[in-house]
């Protein structure tokens, strides 16, 4: 999905560190004008730009809603989406036609450039998902456009149920290739269900709660919220203390150590970068490539206006108590 908003706010990406579980909230973000999305986007935040690769969360439904997102760009990243109801047709700028659907994993690489539109299926459809971003590391960002699908197997734990669409957990694994070591998974808790994960010390951990009442590590999260552990533990300790089943989903990965640029859809490194992504954009040029097949009722989305000042890139942590 595009970042639909029209004045979108710099922000410059950096990990960090925390003890203990840290808990974001969700600010609400309506996305596309008058008839406007109303997403939860839980990442980037002020305090907390990233975990892992992961940059960007937007949690939105279940709502009756029409999706028509325009042909739009997007650098140096990679697209999740992710759904829980309804379907969503893509297209995009390397040929691309799919439909995304509720348990199916839809990847879509756009390395040095690429453009897709989103459209949704069906008069009145409920649509309730996220859509994640990945940024990519220096040494892959200009790579070729690329889209992977994967539908993966649900699997049996203790009180709950898994679907491990990247990265490797609880013995089932991803066939996905990402770019950095990354973890996705949606997980499926019993009524009072008590799920202790073995997971990746190196990595680090961020759980979405979509429905029910969880504990990450015993702190308590709300609907949307997004809880975090941080690098060091080899157990994820998740609790549904409702009596009805609960679903999150897992995100995770080793701490990202390069300072980020992202405005609007782009992530770059400079603010020169960013405005020259911007302007390629608005010129049409092949860098974004062109998308086929769009069947929506709105035209190629045209970049916002840049903000006044420069963008510039948070330092990374540690570096000024290095100097």
């Amino acid at each position: 999905m595009s970042n639909l908003e029209v004045a979108p706010a710099e922000v410059a990406c950096s990990a960090s560190q925390v003890a203990g579980i840290e808990v974001l909230h969700p600010r609400e973000v309506p996305l596309g004008g008058p008839r406007a999305i109303q997403v939860l986007r839980t990442l980037p935040q002020r305090q907390r730009s990233l975990i892992g690769a992961w940059c960007f969360i937007d949690h939105y439904g279940p709502a009756d809603m029409t999706m028509d997102v325009p042909p739009h760009p997007h650098t140096g990243l990679q697209t999740v989406s992710w759904l829980f109801s309804g379907e969503v047709e893509h297209h995009d700028s390397a040929g691309v036609h799919a439909m995304i659907r509720p348990g199916e994993l839809n990847l879509m690489t756009a390395g040095a450039g690429i453009c897709h539109s989103e459209v949704s299926v069906g008069p009145g459809a409920v649509l309730h998902g996220v859509q994640l971003w990945v940024a990519l590391p220096d040494s892959d960002r200009d790579t070729g456009r690329d889209f992977a699908h994967y539908a993966p197997t649900p699997i049996s734990l203790p009180g709950a149920v898994a679907r491990v669409f990247l990265g490797e957990l609880a013995g089932s694994r991803s066939p996905v290739d990402t770019f950095t070591p990354l973890l996705g998974a949606q997980l499926e808790l019993d009524a009072n269900a008590h799920l202790d994960l073995d997971v990746d010390p190196a990595f680090e951990h961020g759980v979405l709660c979509d429905v029910g009442a969880v504990h990450i590590g015993g702190t308590a999260l709300a609907v949307a919220d997004l809880g975090y552990q941080g690098p060091g533990s080899s157990t994820l300790r998740l609790r549904n203390v409702g009596d009805r089943p609960a679903r999150v989903l897992l995100l995770g990965g080793v701490p990202f150590a390069e300072e980020l640029v992202m405005w609007w859809n782009f992530v770059g490194r400079s603010h020169d970068e960013i405005v020259g992504y911007r302007q390629q954009w608005q010129d049409a040029d092949e860098r974004f490539g062109a998308v086929r097949g769009y069947s929506g009722s709105g035209t190629r989305l045209p970049a916002p206006p840049l903000p006044t000042t420069r963008l510039l890139p948070r330092p990374l942590p540690n570096r000024e108590e290095a100097e």
